[in-house]
This record gives C-alpha cells, structure tokens and sequence, in this order.
C-alpha cells in the first residue's frame, strides 16, 4: 500500500468517479483505475462496485475511508516537520475560517502576513464555524478562525479579537426610530437569521438564553446561509436580524441601520490541534496578530 494509492482511492471514494477523480489528480483515467485494482489485488478486497460505466464505494470501502484519510494527515504532519526545520518561514499554511471572520477581521492580517513572508502558499477556505472546527479536527486545516463556540473533540482555543453583535433593520422599518429595542420586544418582530452551525447563530442564541428566551419564542421568517444574504433579505423587507457590527462596514449602501444587542459580546478564537505539529508558519502568523491586538487564553 502506498501514500498515492491512498490519496487515489480517497479522491475516486469522494466523487465516486473515476474519471473526475483522474482530472483532479492531474492523471490518467487508466493509471488511476489500475493503482485501485493494485490496491485491492494486495489486500484481496473490494473496495469499489463497478456497475456499468458508474462505480460505487462497497461496505469495505466505506469502513476503509477514515483510516486512509488519518493516515494521509499522518503523513502531510510528518512532512510539515521536515518542512518545518528549516530555519526561515516558508512552505504552506491551511487556514479555515468563518465567515464573518474571514470576510471583514482576517483579510488584513494575512496580506501582512504575506507581504512579510511571500514564500509560505497561504490558502483560505469558509465555512461556518462547525464546519471549521471539523476541519481542524480532521487536519485538514493548521488554523481555524471562528467566532463561535465550538464543541468538536479537544481542540485549542486562543482568543485573538473581541466582536459585537447588532441587531440590523432596513431604514425604513417602522421599529427604525427607536434608539435600542428591549429583548422583551424580540417576539413582536420578524426575523431573519444565519443557518444553525454558524457562530453568529450560536452567539445570539446564548443571548437569547440570557434573557429567558429560545429561537422557537421568535418568528422566524427565514435562514440564511450567508451574512451576505441576511443583510439582501433585511434590506428588502421588513425583518430584523442579529450580526457581527464588523458586518454593517459594507451595509451602509443597502441602507441599513443596527441598534445595539446589551451585553452580546463574543470573542474571535483560533483552533488548533494539540496533537498535531503547529507549524512555524502558523506560529509565525500567530504571533503576528497576537502581536498586535494582543490575546486572552481559554
């Protein structure tokens, strides 16, 4: 068994195609079908059904699929060690992020960070934050940068920002002149808020446990799956929605008022692995944003 057999099944296994698989590992449809046949003629198993022209991952290869996927992240750590012994800052840096986080507080940060160190690859990929923290669990991520609280395995959690949250309403709502709305008011209003799993839905959800109440006290028009999309849908009617104050910098032109939430602070947190090697172009980043908007340990 070899690390490019592994990398070849898991590709094949996640599109449950052979010929897609192929194009995005860059190889040919043939070399990709024979490294499966090789794979499974070594350990006499049958890991894919083939039904026609369509294939199918079979009860062995399911069960197979994590063991290959932690043994590719084994590897990926083991070759971010060697990587990381070199004395400058380079190689790769894997960030996953929230999206309120990713779209208006990280951005700055890593054009500094690339500008200091062009030679590290940084890719940024969103999510929200159950999302991110699944991604740093699984290591597909060095870094995850979420706002909201977050339960998967054992991760560690550093708060690096402080962020509030702001109820949001078109300017011509007929609650628009009031200077705060109570949260005994919160069920004369319609709402619109972010999916569940977001960290802006999870933070106003324990502001709403604060005053007494649950989202099923709401009405609740729609989710959404983007901040993006509550502010279009708040823009064009007459709901409200709760999210970050770092989110009303481009709602300004949708014409858009916030009016403050008491007491809904949150934090901004990253995630890391404790026992996954932290890598010096995540420390290097780490200690650059520390650095300069200081940090609280959790």
């Amino acid at each position: 068994m070899t690390l490019d057999q592994l990398r070849i099944f898991l590709a094949v296994a996640e599109r449950q195609h052979v010929t897609r698989a192929a194009q995005a590992l860059g190889l040919t449809q043939s070399a990709v079908s024979a490294a499966l046949a090789a794979l499974e003629a070594t350990h006499g198993v049958a890991l894919f059904d083939r039904i026609g022209r369509g294939i199918a991952l079979t009860e062995a290869g399911v069960a197979f699929m994590p063991a290959a996927r932690d043994v590719l992240a084994q590897a990926e750590t083991a070759r971010l060690v060697l990587d990381d012994l070199a004395r400058e800052t380079r190689g790769r840096l894997r960030i996953h992020a929230s999206q309120t986080v990713a779209s208006y507080w990280l951005p700055p940060h890593l054009v500094r960070f690339h500008v200091a160190f062009p030679q590290v690859a940084v890719t940024l990929s969103i999510g929200n934050t159950a999302q991110v923290a699944q991604a740093v669990q699984a290591g597909e991520a060095d870094l995850g940068f979420v706002e909201g609280a977050v339960t998967q395995g054992d991760l560690h959690r550093q708060v690096v920002a402080r962020d509030q949250l702001v109820l949001i309403m078109a300017h011509n709502h007929p609650w628009a002149a009031r200077a705060a709305i109570p949260p005994a008011d919160y069920a004369r209003l319609t709402w619109i808020l972010r999916e569940a799993g977001s960290g802006t839905r999870s933070e106003f959800e324990a502001h709403l446990a604060a005053q007494g109440l649950a989202p099923g006290d709401l009405n609740v028009a729609l989710e959404m799956p983007s901040n993006a999309a509550v502010l279009t849908a708040v823009a064009a009617g007459d709901c409200v929605s709760a999210l970050s104050a770092r989110a009303l910098a481009t709602a300004g032109a949708a014409g858009l008022i916030a009016r403050p939430i008491a007491g809904a602070e949150r934090p901004f947190a990253v995630l890391s692995h404790p026992a996954r090697h932290r890598t010096r172009a995540a420390r290097t980043l780490l200690e650059q944003i520390t650095g300069s908007g200081g940090q609280v340990q959790e």
